[in-house]
């Protein structure tokens, strides 16, 4: 009887002294995950800094030297562009690249905002599904296509509407920017807006104000910072194009005009940097452009930045 209870003892004593190893492997093993994890976000996180780092650095490398020997205010403030001659100044490219932007945007966002409006609060969900695999479909179409359409449909019909030798100007390269910079305005304002609180909508319906006035008035300035997210979205998309631009923007470097073939400074790139002899003045100037295209949208991106986080505090 002595042995057989040392024996049950010894057993039970082994069992209680086993059972916590199966949940500290675990947390041991959940540990290492976690570990591995952080140690991979991490990276990530760093090779994507690298890349921006890498980026800057080599635009300021193969940019500067251009500007040294132009001159920066040659560089910035001259208005012709004439790699056979050795003019290389930018500014009808800088002026028209804010001007096509800046008249996307007031295009653009206006009907952007008031169709994630209309698919975020005001639609039947059946019209409204219909309505955003639409936006999705024009999100995926490539740019190349809109510049296609914008060929056989837009310049033409500028060009008879205002009786114009070439329907291929700034107003063209508007409206397809318009169109282009739609998709991203409208997907990120919809889930901007569908993220207030239904409490601040309920409130102001209790206080008596009707679901328009409570749209308009509570939920968009809830979604305030959404809102201008996209906008910066669009802004980004729309000065960044090329391809499109250069097909219906006529790509010549004049001053901008609304019905003045134009060139824009991603269209400069484009158009010039395939025939450009590597080391030529010519070439780095190109360069130069893409550095002030680059600074250029950091500029615009630190000052909304700024503007968003400054509307929060108030």
């Amino acid at each position: 009887m002595e042995n057989q209870a040392t024996l049950y003892n010894e057993t039970a004593g082994s069992r209680v002294s086993d059972t916590p190893r199966g949940p500290r492997k675990k947390k041991t093993v959940g540990k290492v995950l976690e570990a591995v994890m952080n140690a991979a976000l991490f990276i990530c996180g760093m090779i994507a800094v690298a890349f921006v780092l890498v980026i800057s650095v080599y635009l300021v490398i193969s940019g500067i030297p251009a500007v040294q020997e132009i001159g920066l205010g040659e560089f910035l403030l001259g208005e012709r562009w004439y790699a056979s001659t050795g003019d290389f100044g930018i500014l009808a490219f800088i002026l028209t690249s804010i001007a096509g932007t800046s008249g996307a945007i007031l295009v653009g966002v206006p009907i952007g905002l008031m169709t994630a409006i209309f698919l975020a609060k005001v639609a039947p969900p059946k019209v409204a599904a219909v309505i955003h695999t639409a936006v999705e479909l024009l999100a995926g179409i490539p740019s190349v296509v809109y510049g296609l359409v914008g060929i056989i449909l837009l310049v033409p019909a500028i060009r008879v509407a205002f009786d114009l030798p070439s329907g291929a100007t700034l107003l063209a390269a508007i409206v397809v920017l318009a169109i282009m910079i739609l998709p991203s305005i409208i997907s990120v304002s919809e889930t901007a807006l569908r993220a207030v609180p239904q409490e601040y909508e309920e409130a102001s319906l209790a206080l008596g104000a009707t679901y328009i006035e409570t749209v308009f008035r509570v939920s968009v300035p809830a979604a305030r910072s959404g809102i201008a997210t996209s906008i910066v979205l669009g802004i980004g998309r729309a000065i960044g194009e090329a391809m499109a631009i250069m097909m219906v923007a006529g790509n010549v470097p004049n001053m901008p005009g609304l019905l003045t073939p134009v060139r824009f400074l991603t269209t400069a790139i484009v158009s010039e940097m395939s025939y450009a002899s590597v080391g030529s003045l010519h070439r780095n100037a190109l360069f130069s452009i893409g550095l002030v295209l680059f600074l250029f949208i950091m500029m615009i991106n630190v000052f909304l930045t700024v503007f968003i986080k400054r509307k929060k505090e108030d």
